[in-house]
Parts: structure tokens; sequence; C-alpha cells
């Protein structure tokens, strides 16, 4: 594939993690914190709506980074010839991924049914989204400590 080909699929995987670990940051950092200005039901109603859009968001944006991420493994020779921080690079991705999915369909599925939803269920996301967070800051690291390998 051509140089500029390359260039876009880095474009997206990059923009990618931003948005997804950017996202993350965004609502740990100052949603959660900024909805204690409002009554109990408000909050829930806008902690709900913003988790389904971004939500929503990361159900795209992860697949892309993932297939994105391969597909400049198998551009650079495979799995065999990559730097070490690739492959923490493609375990952290993973990772990332199942908290994803423990997020969408456990804490937030339980929040999304219920009546008046609990202040702990949006704890347990918050606690997930941390390791979202977390793993995204490991994964960046290992991509500048790879950068020169």
């Amino acid at each position: 594939m051509p140089h500029i080909l390359w260039s876009l699929v880095l474009t997206l995987h990059i923009a990618g993690m931003a948005v997804w670990v950017g996202g993350a940051t965004y609502a740990v950092a100052v949603l959660r914190p900024s909805l204690s200005l409002l009554d109990k039901a408000q909050r829930s109603a806008v902690h709900l709506l913003t988790l389904k859009r971004f939500l929503r968001v990361i159900w795209h944006i992860m697949p892309i980074v993932l297939v994105t991420g391969w597909l400049m493994i198998f551009h650079e020779g495979g799995f065999a010839v990559i730097p070490w921080t690739t492959n923490v690079m493609q375990i952290l991705g993973l990772i990332m991924a199942g908290l994803f999915l423990r997020v969408f369909y456990g804490p937030y599925q339980k929040a999304r049914r219920a009546i008046r939803p609990q202040p702990q269920t949006f704890d347990s996301i918050r606690s997930l989204m941390l390791g979202v967070i977390a793993c995204g800051v490991l994964a960046i690291l290992c991509a500048s400590i790879g950068h020169g390998l």
C-alpha cells in the first residue's frame, strides 16, 4: 500500500485512542464531579444520556482502533518482528476492550433498566473507566518508548 494510506491508518488509530481515552477521562474527571450540582433524578438522567452517547461512539471506535493496530502490525512484518512495546499495546487495547464490554453489559445496562439507578452502579462504571484510562495512558507510554526502537 502507498505510504499515504499507512499514514491514514495510523491517523485513524491515534484519533480513535484519543477519543476513547479522552472521553473516559472527561467522564471521570469532569462530568461526574459536575453532576453533583444537580438533584438526584437529574443527575441520573444526565449521566445515563451522556454514557449512552459515549458508549455508542466507543462501539464504533473500539473495532477501528483494534483493526488499525493489527493492520500496522502486519504491515511491519507480523507479530514475530514487532518490538515488545507493540505487544504490550495490543494487550492493553484488548484489556480496554474487555473493560468497555464489562461497562456496557454490566453496570450500564443495570442503570439503564433501573427506575431509580443507584449511585453504586455509577461508582462501578467510574471504577471500570479508571481502568480504561490507566490502560490507555500505559499504551501511550509504550507507543512513546517503542517509537525509538
